[in-house]
């Protein structure tokens, strides 16, 4: 067993989302078990870039209101409690509403290169903005 009592919180890379976005590791055993697990605290408007994920992701959300958009212009709309799987290869976004703060829990199973996930190019502020109207917001 082991305690681990203190995890510091890091602003995440500006070349990976938009806007403010705060990670703080759960886990990251990747040479172990190759999972990697965070909480991501996203401020409204704030987002990831596109990106896949070899092996999928689990997104569980414990705070707050949060879009998922793929490539085919499907968006779900997220909120506390909910959990939202993405199946392995597609290429999604996820963050916070232009006008809430969205908290999830992000689990990925890594790969032999890492934690398998590809990042690609910013979610456009028209891409953002169409998945809210699509959204119902």
């Amino acid at each position: 067993m082991e305690l681990v009592t203190e995890i510091p919180t890091a602003q995440a890379p500006a070349d990976r989302f938009t806007g403010d976005v705060y990670l703080t590791a759960i886990d990251s055993s990747l040479d172990l078990g190759r999972l990697a697990s965070a909480l991501v605290r996203f401020t409204p408007g704030a987002r990831t870039n596109w990106h896949s994920h070899a092996n999928g992701q689990v997104l569980y959300v414990t705070d707050g209101v949060g879009l998922v958009g793929t490539r085919d212009g499907n968006v779900v709309q997220i909120s506390a409690g909910q959990t939202l799987k993405c199946p392995p290869g597609e290429e999604h976004w996820h963050g916070a509403t232009s006008s809430t703060f969205m908290s999830h829990i992000a689990v990925v199973v890594g790969d032999t290169n890492g934690d398998g996930s590809t990042w690609l190019e910013p979610v456009t502020a028209a891409q953002y903005d169409t998945a809210h109207r699509t959204a119902g917001r």
